[in-house]
């Protein structure tokens, strides 16, 4: 059974599942990235791995620029092998053994980091084994939410990925504060063994999900894709293989595969202009770059060292505000990605950040922030301020997109090469940014601040609003010559004539007692209302209708009436006052106790029921 409908579309309890179940991997992610921070600062571990000058004293014990780069950046070479590595398993075995594999990768880095005792060495290539399964993680759920969440949910399901990015850091954060006062070595190795839990239960988890359909179409299990899909919408599995939503989607699927089998699926392919995929390529590239150069791992990474180079006495604190705040926020990232789209929120965002990052920089280059506190403050509540804004759009958003952006036979490719940018950038800022941070200090926020600029205008001269449509439709999209991305929110598949219609009628062919099946029927006259007879066209064919009476100037719609599936075609000889576009007639359903049956609306712009003032209830034949 549904557990609830979105859009007139079921939604089933297997939908939120699997997108809570796979972003355990985005945890583990969070988890690996946050808890590195504080661990550089723990006793134990600089007596163990650092240089001092008496090995009795921690105070004495510092960690070379080179060497704490290497140990913090390390886990993001891994991730980058781990990426690309990830886009061929996960084509080979499947979206949901290939986390399975990468989840073991990542407990065998753990084991390596555990073992650790005083060769800094091996704690570090244990976070490039870890990176491995971290980085393949990143690759591959996404795609999966991507390629299993309905179309209608798609946004917020997919950016639970981040939600748990979020929510690791944050969880990583308070254990250390936790462990950071026991003795010895138990304060790091019990924050990095609790890591080890994390991958289990995603291995536990996802088994017990459905595969990704379309990987299953595309590997010739059409009648097991129909199964997964049913499981999501919350359709009964003995009626996969007649439910008309369930082989609807099953067929776009085929259809698109068989449309994209002209092309390879190499990974040379990926760089070939044809169906615009260098084009994608080079777009997700960008988008995952920006993503890190927005600087929000800045803080992250380096965020306890941060706060305690401007004089904040406890920086472990600081820290969990910032992750607080970062976890916090990115629910407000669901609402906002779902609702606003994507690429407002992320222009918006890009220039929200680049403020506050400028504010952060200007404060700490202005005023020494040691012998400062109100410079300190303004520091702290700046860097807040742009986490906020990061968690509300570039830090869902980007992973949101990566997941629905390229075509199905090679979006493992291009997510792999998309996110390995992502860790390209990673690692480069993880282990440059100490010599950065010697060399300007706080001048690296204007940095930071002059890249989020850029983030904004690549996202308007250069990314489609793929909102509110299916993956097909999206793939349509980018390959129209019409469209352009500062368009594209007006783009709408064929047979609809904006995003609104097309969310409006799915929301009246989708919904539990629909407007027609896919049988033949008929609409035949009935006094002021239009019943359904014996027989009605189908819902895909326009119906034309004449003899339509307009009623008087300034009537309002009834609020009862929803448009359906069908979109009829208007007749060329309606009164002069009817003040009508011709072109946007809908048939819609009465569905108060007065309107029992069907009437005709005809509208200036948008479906009946909308807020258009000029709307005309009116009643005729149909045929």
């Amino acid at each position: 059974m549904p557990l609830f409908y979105m859009q007139g579309m079921p939604i089933g309890f297997v939908a939120l599942m699997l997108a809570l179940v796979a972003s355990i991997g985005g945890f583990i992610f969070g988890y690996d990235t946050g808890q590195i921070s504080d661990i550089l600062l723990m006793d134990d571990f600089r007596l163990r791995f650092a240089t001092c000058t008496n090995y009795a004293v921690a105070s004495t014990c510092e960690f070379t620029v080179v060497r704490s780069g290497l140990i913090v950046s390390l886990l993001s070479i891994g991730t980058l092998a781990g990426a690309l590595a990830g886009a061929v398993v996960a084509d080979k075995l499947g979206r949901k053994l290939a986390m399975v594999v990468e989840c073991l990768m990542f407990m065998i880095g753990v084991t390596i980091q555990l073992t650790s005792f005083h060769v800094w060495q091996q704690f570090a290539v244990g976070r490039f084994v870890s990176g491995l399964g971290v980085g393949a993680l990143s690759a591959v759920v996404p795609m999966y939410q991507a390629e299993t969440a309905p179309t209608q949910l798609r946004g917020t399901l997919t950016a639970t990925y981040q939600l748990f990015i979020t929510m690791g850091i944050l969880v990583a954060y308070c254990i250390g504060i936790g462990t950071r006062s026991l003795s010895g070595a138990t304060s790091w190795k019990l924050l990095v063994g609790i890591g080890m839990i994390f991958p289990g239960m995603l291995i536990a988890g996802i088994s017990m999900m459905p595969e990704s359909p379309r990987w299953l179409c595309a590997h010739g299990k059409s009648d097991k894709a129909a199964v997964a899909i049913a499981r999501i919408y919350g359709i009964p599995q003995k009626e996969a293989s007649s439910n008309r939503y369930v082989n609807a989607e099953v067929d776009e699927i085929i259809h698109q595969l068989e449309a994209e089998k002209r092309f390879k699926a190499g990974w040379i392919d990926c760089f070939k202009p044809q169906n615009k995929t260098l084009y994608r390529t080079i777009l997700g590239m960008s988008l995952q770059s920006l993503q890190q150069l927005t600087g929000a791992n800045y803080f992250f990474y380096y965020g306890a060292t941060v706060f305690q180079s401007v004089g904040i006495n406890d920086s472990f604190v600081t820290q969990i505000i910032l992750g607080g705040v970062n976890f916090g926020c990115t629910f407000g990232g669901l609402y906002v990605m779902e609702r606003f789209g994507r690429r407002w929120p992320l222009i918006l965002g890009g220039l929200w950040q680049s403020i506050w990052l400028f504010v952060f920089a200007a404060a700490g280059t202005a005023k020494d922030p040691t012998t400062s506190k109100e410079t300190g403050t303004l520091m702290i509540v700046s860097a807040c301020l742009f986490i906020l804004g990061y968690a509300m759009t570039w830090g869902p958003g980007v992973w949101i997109l990566i997941g629905e952006t390229f075509p199905t036979r090679t979006r493992a490719k291009q997510g792999a090469l998309s996110t390995s940018a992502n860790w390209i950038w990673n690692f480069l800022l993880a282990f440059f940014t100490p010599f950065i941070t010697k060399a300007i200090q706080f001048r690296y926020g204007f940095v930071f601040a002059a890249c989020n600029l850029l983030g904004a205008c690549v996202v308007f001269f250069f990314l489609y609003e793929s909102s509110d449509l299916s993956l097909e439709s999206v793939d349509d999209m980018y390959n129209d010559p019409k469209c352009k991305p500062w368009t594209s929110r007006r783009w709408a598949p064929a047979g609809y004539s904006s995003r609104y219609d097309l969310v409006e009628q799915t929301k009246a062919a989708q919904a539990r007692k629909p407007f027609a099946d896919t049988e033949e029927k008929r609409i035949e006259h009935a006094g002021s209302d239009l019943k359904v007879g014996s027989s009605l066209k189908k819902e895909d064919e326009p119906v034309h209708i004449d003899n339509v009476q307009p009623a008087p100037l300034g009537t309002e719609p009834n609020p009862n009436i929803t448009t359906v599936g069908t979109k009829a075609t208007g007749p060329s000889d309606l009164p002069a006052d009817a003040d009508v576009d011709r072109s946007n007639v809908f048939v819609g359903r009465g569905g108060g106790p007065d309107a029992p049956g069907y009437n005709v609306g005809l509208t200036k712009s948008g479906p009946p029921g909308g807020m258009d003032r000029a709307y005309r209830n009116g009643h005729g034949n149909a045929s």
